[in-house]
């Protein structure tokens, strides 16, 4: 990517932030994020829902609120019929509607494999963005939603799991993060740090945020909340490639204590869509926080591990 200097870019792709902050006035800003992917569901209506929740994510990590969208989409036109492709729509408005932003238009291309997402774009006051660079030791780590959707899609996909099996994760990947952007701001500034929980998986992501900040960390993989079936659809080998490329990237950076589940350690890696918000909290304020995201009805509301100062970027699970 470009080097840019310009001193209304507050955010860039340099820290690998979950969205760009371009600054308009001295207390307005815009957050810009892109989205989009193939179906990981059979249902066109939830794949539209979900990938529209996956898209706003980005904004709602960077402490923001939505304000618009622009569909993306990639259509096989000769194979699959426009009314599949007006529940994919309907399912992106649905979710953008309940997120308070508008479908504005977008752009459609003919493509052998069908694919959707949003751009989505957003508002926050220049002083209370919520970056991957401002984590500070002693922080809580906090998780708002439960891990393992790349295992159970994939199981969807190799026909190890029904769409009975993996309803729970559909409910979760459609649900806005909506309610944990509103607690971390009743926080009253407690939260220092947070990001979604995507195709990098839990731990790629949280490395993320330790680079930007300098830090290590301390995670205990009995606190991390996993969707029913998942260990043991892990142990039946329904583990994506993303997942499995995830670990392969990380492995260097990461120590597990010898009594960590192989399949634990897996999930710990899996490729998420739509997932919660991994959140820095002050010690001092993660009851508060968590009690807010109690009050939200977030999927999940678990304090997972702690910031330490340490080697930029270290991961030891417990």
């Amino acid at each position: 990517m470009p080097t840019i200097t310009d001193p209304r870019i507050l955010v860039d792709a340099s820290t690998r932030d979950d969205a760009a902050v371009y600054q308009l006035t001295p207390d307005r800003a815009i957050v810009a994020t892109v989205d989009f992917f193939t179906p990981i569901v059979d249902d066109a209506y939830d794949f539209g829902r979900i990938a529209a929740a996956n898209a706003f994510s980005d904004v709602y990590a960077m402490g923001a609120t939505p304000l618009l969208a622009l569909n993306l989409v990639g259509w096989p036109r000769d194979k699959l019929p426009y009314e599949l492709l007006g529940d994919v729509l309907r399912g992106g408005a649905e979710i953008a509607k309940e997120a308070g932003a508008f479908v504005l238009g977008g752009h459609s291309v003919d493509d052998p494999e069908p694919k959707y997402g949003m751009v989505a774009i957003g508002e926050v006051h220049p002083h209370r963005i919520v970056t991957l660079a401002r984590a500070r030791a002693g922080d809580a780590l906090v998780l708002t939603k439960p891990i393992g959707t790349g295992v159970l899609t994939t199981a969807l996909k190799r026909d190890l799991a029904t769409a009975p099996d993996i309803s729970a994760a559909v409910k979760s990947m459609a649900t806005l993060n909506a309610g944990a952007a509103r607690a971390m701001r009743a926080t009253g500034g407690g939260v220092h740090a947070a990001t979604d929980v995507t195709g990098f998986g839990l731990l790629g992501h949280l490395h993320n945020m330790l680079a930007a900040s300098g830090l290590a960390a301390e995670i205990d993989a009995a606190a991390v909340p996993l969707f029913p079936n998942a260990v043991a659809l892990v142990e039946r080998g329904a583990i994506p490639g993303g997942t499995q490329r995830n670990r392969d990237a990380l492995s260097p950076e990461v120590t597990f204590a010898a009594g960590v589940p192989e399949p634990i350690r897996v999930l710990l890696f899996d490729a998420q869509t739509s997932g919660g918000l991994l959140i820095a909290v002050d010690p001092d304020r993660a009851g508060a926080l968590l009690a807010a995201l109690e009050r939200e009805g977030t999927p999940a509301a678990v304090k997972i591990g702690r910031l330490a100062r340490g080697v930029a970027g270290a991961i030891t699970v417990t």
